[in-house]
């Protein structure tokens, strides 16, 4: 199931132009169940880039995060592959973990891949939206949580 962060980083990268698929199941089990779930994964083809981002918004210690990014991005290398057959992939996977809660200063990378926390991240969404004007750049409204940052932006100076 998608949460807020989740989606809020799905709409990003389609907002952006690429092909995003979200909660993906992968690794069927012959006996049910599956390997894992990729939360976000987006294929830009003109830029060749393929990125993997695993929200969360837990508390956890960083022992036990490290080991569920470590599975998880274990698991996307192993699956992402096959969720754009037929498409020409970049040979590398790029891999994010971004959290909610916690600080960077002491950790650069979690699970072997790159870190980023919610500010970096939405430092770079706010740079977009404040300068779109809503009268005539206004973020389409399939986008629902990027649109309602765009009236946010605009109406609460």
């Amino acid at each position: 199931m998608t949460n807020f962060l989740e989606q809020l980083v799905a709409e990003w990268y389609e907002f952006q132009g690429y092909f995003v698929r979200r909660n993906v199941r992968v690794g069927k089990r012959l006996n049910g169940g599956h390997e894992g779930e990729l939360d976000v994964v987006a294929f830009h083809p003109s830029k060749g880039r393929l990125i993997h981002i695993e929200p969360s918004m837990d508390c956890d210690p960083w022992d036990k995060r490290e080991a569920r990014f470590s599975r998880k991005f274990k698991t996307g290398r192993t699956y992402i592959p096959m969720l754009f057959e037929g498409f020409s992939l970049p040979a590398e996977i790029e891999q994010v973990a971004l959290l909610m809660y916690g600080s960077s200063k002491d950790h650069s990378t979690l699970g072997g891949k790159r870190l980023m926390m919610i500010d970096e991240f939405m430092a770079n969404v706010r740079k977009e939206i404040e300068g779109r004007q809503i009268r005539n750049a206004a973020i389409p409204e399939q986008f629902i949580l990027l649109r309602t940052l765009q009236f946010a932006a605009t109406y609460w100076k």
